[in-house]
């Protein structure tokens, strides 16, 4: 009995094993801030990211790139919604209301591109458009690496007195996103098969990275984390409606022009996702210094659309198969 109760419990810690991750990398990041530091200075979290580009360009399917012309539609609206619809909302919604600071945190956040791979999973689990999640993908992470430099210099310029450098940041992303997944493609006939054995390590790897960097977010701000303590509350709550804004907004868009079941499912879930590993450089290679609290919206919002982002998969999975079972 003790033995059955005791697996039970292993399997739901083993489930939530990331989840539980995130939380002691938050507070080793804030109990050994020198740790993280380290990291920063020396960059290795920015060689690691990198890799982590490469290995997503040795395991994307270079047909999808062409078969991404099909869903124009819906990917023109993904990258809207994104890449502008997303940073103005945040920028009129946070600054109304927080400190610059925290101002350049949402605009950092919302000017990123989408997930590179949880949105994707999360549409296979809600058995929506596989393919539309992808191009979506693809394409604004691609096109963020341009638009970022200069929404935020839009955005950032006038109201929070930033003076950033455009081309400096254009070219920087350049190299750190777009250049390794280059590479990868470059290299996949070569790679393939061992690319393949090796899924689950890289899947491993890439979610160390996401703890990393939210243990040296966290190092790097720890002084502020003391002094916006009493503000995580209403940070959290900020963060959470903006997002929830988005995913409402990314619906009515898909209705609007008239994506179909699948394609609505796959638009809703995965549009209104952000990655943290892009807004990790921008924050870290031109706004750690001035602003080290800044990247603490961006470490929430992965939090919460995890959560939601699960959420919302789940309700199109259960809707789906109810429209099945109707049909049959």
């Amino acid at each position: 009995m003790l033995n059955s109760e005791k697996e039970r419990v292993l399997k739901k810690i083993a489930k939530q094993w990331f989840l539980l991750s995130l939380a002691a990398a938050t507070w080793c990041g804030y109990a050994w801030p020198e740790a993280g530091k380290f990291l920063i200075s020396h960059g290795v979290l920015t060689i690691g990211l990198m890799l982590s580009f490469l290995l997503t360009g040795l395991t994307l399917e270079s047909r999808v790139v062409v078969n991404a012309l099909r869903s124009i539609r819906g990917v023109t609206a993904a990258v809207i919604s994104s890449l502008v619809v997303y940073p103005v909302a945040a920028w009129i919604f946070s600054s109304s209301l927080l400190s610059p600071e925290l101002v350049v945190g949402f605009c950092i956040l919302a000017t990123a591109p989408v997930t590179i791979s949880s949105g994707t999973i999360l549409t296979a689990f809600a058995r929506g458009n596989v393919s539309l999640s992808v191009y979506i993908c693809l394409a604004t992470n691609f096109l963020a690496v341009f638009t970022i430099p200069f929404v935020l210099q839009l955005l950032l310029g006038a109201d929070a007195g930033v003076d950033l450098p455009v081309f400096s940041i254009l070219g920087g992303l350049a190299l750190k996103v777009l250049l390794p997944l280059f590479v990868g493609q470059l290299i996949k006939p070569a790679m393939g098969p061992l690319i393949g054995r090796c899924m689950p390590a890289i899947s491993v790897f890439q979610s160390s990275l996401i703890l990393l960097m939210v243990m040296t977010a966290v190092a790097g701000s720890a002084d502020r984390l003391d002094d916006m303590a009493e503000l995580l509350v209403i940070l959290t709550a900020a963060v959470a409606v903006l997002h929830l804004f988005m995913v409402l907004f990314n619906y009515v868009l898909a209705r609007v022009i008239r994506l179909d079941y699948q394609s609505l499912v796959a638009f809703t879930i995965h549009t209104p996702q952000k990655t943290l590993a892009v807004s990790y450089l921008v924050w870290a290679g031109y706004f750690a210094a001035d602003f080290p609290g800044a990247f603490v919206p961006a470490i929430i919002c992965h939090l919460l659309q995890m959560i939601t982002g699960t959420l919302t998969a789940q309700h199109f999975r259960a809707r789906g198969s109810t429209q099945k079972g109707a049909r049959e």
